[in-house]
């Protein structure tokens, strides 16, 4: 997928620093060096300084192994930063934070005028110790079972990466990201630091604003995960929602339920055919342009629906993709969930997302008949629990799963049609936080903080840590999409 850069934007990337010929820096006790942080896939860079930090893996036996947590560090452009930086919490869980950013670093634009941006691989991700499992396509039947939502195969391939891993998976906690959190912002000798955190990210953000209230000046959650919710438990009926919403734009676009008819139509009917006989399919990989023969299933549609539901702009490419493939063209589809398991199975390590999901959700999740029925069905959740049958559990805190009451400032950031962490996520957790504010971005999926207005909100609410004044009412501004109508896009 080749990227187009104007000339405005090639002149912006010249202007910034490179880090190559950057100086080494301390923060604090932190000793940092010039490094060029990559997203995953992407054609993405960012200039910063990197180092590490090492810590305990048990924290009950300090003497005991240890490992390296890597951190980095975007600069501010003032000469005088000021001396609360912005430690951003990545999602997954299993989301390298330094990966991450640079996808992300538009949203940071402005909080880079006046501070610092933080970021560390939380232990598990990235450069902190990876908990890294082989790909599941190294053994066929573990994958094709994986694929089809197999709990045997799930169980199979959670043995087989606890046997490659040189590390204890209990201590890749939520409650030991917070541990080291705290343990980065006093090597950097930073009296408060504000958080701006991302999906699973708000949990640990959340968390550390629970056992450190004192050291948190400010808090943005971006899709926000409540900590009363077993994560997981409610996949199945927020995709349903959400696509009901994405398909309801094209039914009220005269021009697109012309074209295509009506879209959850199309998906149920494309799912029975292909539940009753998959296919093979040719087409083109999207990365590499080369020529590919895979199978088309049910589970490969439900992955492409399920991901797109993520962004309002791939979500209104779906009624045509399933029109394609209810007219003999499969080819649209197949390249598109080809992209998403080469980008998407790049950015999240299963490792630490088993050692946070069988410690504190896995003993609250239950499969739910009513999900039966559904995209998602109930596979996810028999894989996670197959898979915790055997994933050794760190422990999980008392009031771990009781709501966070705070005096201290938190924007609460959502997307109307979030898939995963819809809206009343974001409401349910404002009510104990008297002096949050939950702001919903008209029209949009799940991560909002780069849409739009949001980063000036973002960046003005940081600066004043002042929720309820800030002025939100450019959000009106935002709307979804229209129904993507063709090979060229949208209709002018």
């Amino acid at each position: 997928m080749k990227t187009r850069l104007s000339l405005l934007s090639l002149l912006a990337l010249a202007s910034l620093p490179a880090a190559a010929d950057a100086a080494p820096r301390t923060l604090g006790a932190l000793a940092l060096e010039p490094c060029t942080l990559t997203a995953a896939g992407l054609p993405l860079t960012t200039a910063a300084f990197c180092g590490k930090l090492a810590v305990p893996e048990n924290r009950d036996r300090p003497a005991g192994r240890s490992i390296e947590l890597a951190v980095a560090l975007v600069p501010s452009r003032s000469k005088r930063p000021r001396p609360d930086p912005v430690f951003m919490l990545a999602g997954g869980p299993g989301q390298s934070a330094r990966e991450a950013f640079p996808s992300a670093a538009g949203a940071f634009g402005e909080i880079l005028r006046e501070r610092h941006v933080v970021l560390i691989d939380q232990r598990g991700t990235g450069g902190s110790h990876p908990l890294d499992c082989p790909a599941a396509g190294d053994d066929r039947a573990d994958g094709d079972g994986l694929a089809a939502g197999d709990p045997a195969a799930a169980r199979r391939y959670a043995e087989r990466c606890l046997a490659t891993l040189d590390a204890d998976p209990r201590f890749y906690t939520t409650s030991d990201a917070v541990l080291d959190l705290e343990a980065v912002r006093a090597s950097i000798g930073a009296g408060q630091i504000n958080l701006v955190a991302v999906s699973y990210g708000t949990r640990v953000a959340l968390e550390y604003l629970r056992r450190h209230p004192e050291r948190t000046r400010s808090v943005v959650l971006d899709g926000v995960v409540p900590p009363e919710l077993a994560l997981g438990s409610e996949h199945a009926r927020n995709l349903e929602s959400a696509l009901d919403a994405h398909f309801a734009l094209c039914e009220a676009d005269a021009a697109c339920l012309r074209q295509y008819g009506p879209p959850r139509a199309l998906l149920v009917r494309l799912l029975a055919e292909l539940e009753a006989q998959p296919r093979r399919a040719h087409y083109r990989d999207p990365l590499t342009d080369e020529v590919r023969e895979d199978v088309l299933d049910t589970a490969t549609v439900a992955g492409v629906a399920r991901l797109y539901a993520y962004a309002p702009q791939l979500a209104a490419m779906l009624p045509r993709s399933l029109a394609e493939v209810a007219a003999g063209r499969p080819e649209v589809l197949m390249a598109q969930a080809r992209m998403i398991e080469s980008l998407v199975g790049e950015q999240i390590a299963l490792g630490p997302q088993l050692s946070v999901t069988c410690a504190e959700d896995a003993d609250r999740l239950r499969v739910d008949p009513a999900d039966a029925g559904t995209l998602l069905g109930t596979q996810f959740v028999e894989a996670v629990l197959a898979q915790c049958e055997v994933w050794p559990k760190g422990r999980r805190p008392a009031d771990f799963n009781a709501p966070v009451r705070s005096g201290r400032p938190v924007l609460l950031l959502s997307g109307e049609l979030d898939p995963v962490t819809p809206p009343r996520y974001g409401e349910a957790v404002a009510r104990h936080l008297a002096n949050g504010r939950h702001l919903v971005a008209p029209g949009q999926g799940h991560n909002v903080m780069g849409v739009g207005c949001v980063p000036r909100l973002m960046a003005r609410f940081v600066d004043a840590a002042d929720a309820k004044r800030l002025d939100a009412a450019c959000l009106d501004q935002l709307a979804p999409p229209p129904p993507f109508m063709g090979s060229f896009g949208w209709d002018p």
